[in-house]
């Protein structure tokens, strides 16, 4: 089967490796499309991505969907021919934070295409991949594949604003307009915010912005814009740039609540800290999500709209066209690998 493997910086190929069998309470899914996200880029451009460094080869990719081809022994779950979702996590279940219901920060988790662990978790860019059955999720009626590959980066956009606390009838400010940032603009808008302003450098993000749900957006270069609102209540930080989280300081409320969504150089990072404290803002981090992918496969559903972020789809041979797509941010929103050459 044809995979997608990332040996070191710069260096991604497309390989044959065998086709992984099912296990115990594992199923065997043909991957039909991938999205490429930034952790994947960070991975094939700079060998890591915050403090997680590649020490072997890795297939990356966890935005993954297909449909289930097989089971292992034991195995409870969607049945052979159903179209899923799959969720990329298995975390430990034990530790105390799976046992208090926070398993997205479980500290012994196994996560799709991450090199945060040695032997590294190989990812979901392969025409097949075994999972814990448990781990599957069908599709909800009337989303089909395509549309449904949204659904692991709109579940981490639904985690992020469920950490800001409740934005109904409040001003949401979204720093970056990446896909993340572009779905935190729809969850935010799903979830009631009176009005959404997203900022970014480049007017195409911004266009993709507008196509989420975004009531407003900003050139976040100019900070003379009229579009800059004064103050708002809750700001999420999407770009995972200093600057993109100094605005968020800078203009929330006293009060109010900042979310860090964007992972941060490695490294310290400065920041207006003596706001915090004078201010009382409240600085919350977003990391991962778990139990939100059902609640982004029912948005994705009622939301065809959201498609217009998919901005290309490419065939898995062509994978470094993909991924060079999804790097140049002034044409891309999100990029999709196709396995379906391979079904």
């Amino acid at each position: 089967m044809l995979s997608c493997v990332i040996h070191g910086a710069g260096d991604l190929r497309v390989e044959e490796r065998p086709e992984p069998q099912p296990g115990p309470g594992q199923a065997l899914v043909a991957i039909r499309y991938g999205g490429v996200c930034g952790s994947d880029l960070h991975y094939h451009r700079h060998g890591g991505v915050g403090d997680f460094r590649l020490r072997e080869p890795l297939v990356p990719g966890h935005e993954v969907v297909g449909t289930v081809v097989g089971h292992g022994p034991g195995a409870t779950g969607p049945a052979v021919g159903t179209p899923v979702a799959v969720h990329p996590a298995t975390p430990c279940g034990r530790c105390p934070e799976c046992v208090s219901g926070r398993a997205n920060i479980c500290r012994d988790t196994r996560y799709l295409g991450s090199a945060a662990r040695m032997p590294h978790v190989q990812g979901g860019f392969a025409a097949r991949i075994v999972v814990p059955a448990d781990q599957l999720r069908p599709l909800p009626p009337g989303l089909d594949l395509r549309r449904a590959a949204l659904a692991e980066p709109l579940a981490v956009a639904l985690h992020a604003v469920r950490r800001a606390g409740p934005v109904a009838g409040r001003h949401v400010l979204v720093t970056g307009a990446g896909p993340i940032g572009c779905l935190v603009a729809a969850a935010a808008d799903e979830a009631g915010a009176a009005s959404v302003t997203v900022t970014d450098l480049l007017p195409r993000a911004l266009e993709f912005a507008r196509t989420a749900g975004a009531t407003a957006v900003v050139r976040a270069d100019d900070q003379d814009d009229p579009g800059w609102p004064e103050q708002v209540d809750v700001a999420i930080e999407a770009s995972g740039t200093a600057p993109g989280l100094a605005d968020c300081l800078n203009r929330v409320a006293r009060g109010g609540v900042v979310v860090q969504l964007g992972l941060l150089p490695p490294g310290s990072t400065p920041f207006a800290g003596n706001a915090l404290v004078t201010r009382e803002i409240e600085l919350r981090g977003a990391f991962r999500f778990a139990p939100e992918l059902d609640e982004a496969l029912r948005l994705l559903a009622a939301r065809p709209a959201l498609e217009g972020l998919i901005s290309a789809v490419r065939p898995v041979r062509d994978a470094a066209d993909a991924f060079a797509l999804a790097a140049d941010r002034a044409t891309s929103c999100k990029v999709l690998l196709d396995f379906g050459d391979r079904l």
